[in-house]
């Protein structure tokens, strides 16, 4: 229903956008495990990401009859912007582990608060300040000595990069998305993003290993579910929410990711990861309530 209502651009409360921003969440979270469980290059598993989503978005649009809107250059660069995005995400994670590589993503508010104050969007309030501020005290805790040859470290800095393409595209989003519908926009970047890494991957294609059967439906699940159905809540609770609080709210997408990790991989988190995630889930707690009051 949430899903319908956000498709056709209908008029939404803040906690109907608030319910749809974690559902995307919780999807985004359990991308992450696919990154241990797929035995293929980043490039590889975001190619094949993209071109699902695309697909599966753009059936969707058939089915429902409705127009995606305009191929704009804008849809371009958000298409690279997502893409590299994500490629940074899934080395993060291979590099190091699904919590490390998601909570190195959670720098995503710091940077989207950074873009809009740069761009004089808003001004910034207490509260928001206070989440950014638990969020990377989290980041901090986390590190356990400042090295780049520590796995940890490698997977913090690439999940940092990973957070501010992602807030660069949360903030052009927040723009865009009142002119074009979410299921729109979302197809168009993931047609781009799937676009760019085919050319991407062309040249080196005969030193990549193939995907096998399960592969290629793990893939499928990746593309479908976690990216065409959360990236289409994601964008579309943007109408009723500032991209900050988003982003902070986005933060709990580690809390997400190690619990299935610990569920599905049996990854468990240590006092480290326990104690950054506490952090997190303070900081959208802090950001939640202040959405909903302000409905």
């Amino acid at each position: 229903m949430t899903v319908a209502l956000f498709a056709r651009g209908a008029s939404v409360s803040s906690v109907a956008a608030l319910v749809a921003l974690h559902a995307a969440v919780a999807l985004f979270g359990l991308a992450g495990l696919f990154g241990k469980i797929l035995d293929l290059s980043p490039l590889a598993i975001v190619l094949g990401r993209t071109l699902v989503a695309a697909v599966a978005l753009g059936l969707t649009a058939l089915v429902r009859r409705e127009h995606v809107g305009r191929n704009e250059p804008s849809m371009m660069l958000n298409g690279a912007i997502l893409a590299l995005h994500w490629v940074l995400f899934f080395l993060a994670i291979q590099v190091s582990s699904v919590a490390v590589g998601l909570l190195g993503y959670a720098a995503f508010p710091l940077f989207t608060l950074l873009i809009e104050r740069r761009g004089r969007l808003r001004d910034a309030t207490r509260a928001e300040w206070l989440a950014v501020v638990l969020v990377m005290a989290g980041f901090v805790v986390l590190v356990p000595r400042p090295s780049l040859s520590d796995a940890t470290v490698q997977g913090l800095l690439l999940g940092a990069f990973s957070a501010l393409t992602f807030a660069w595209l949360a903030v052009r989003n927040r723009r865009l998305v009142m002119a074009h519908g979410a299921l729109g926009l979302a197809f168009w970047q993931n047609a781009w993003a799937a676009t760019w890494l085919v050319v991407a991957v062309v040249p080196i294609a005969s030193t990549m290993q193939a995907p096998s059967l399960d592969e290629v439906l793990a893939l499928v699940t990746l593309g479908a579910l976690c990216t065409a159905l959360a990236h289409t809540l994601f964008i579309a609770s943007l109408r009723k929410l500032s991209a900050h609080t988003a982003s902070v709210i986005a933060a709990l997408e580690p809390l997400y990711g190690i619990a299935f990790a610990a569920l599905l991989l049996d990854e468990r988190p240590d006092a480290r990861v326990i104690a950054a995630a506490a952090l997190l889930l303070a900081a959208a707690i802090v950001v939640s309530g202040r959405a909903l009051r302000a409905r």
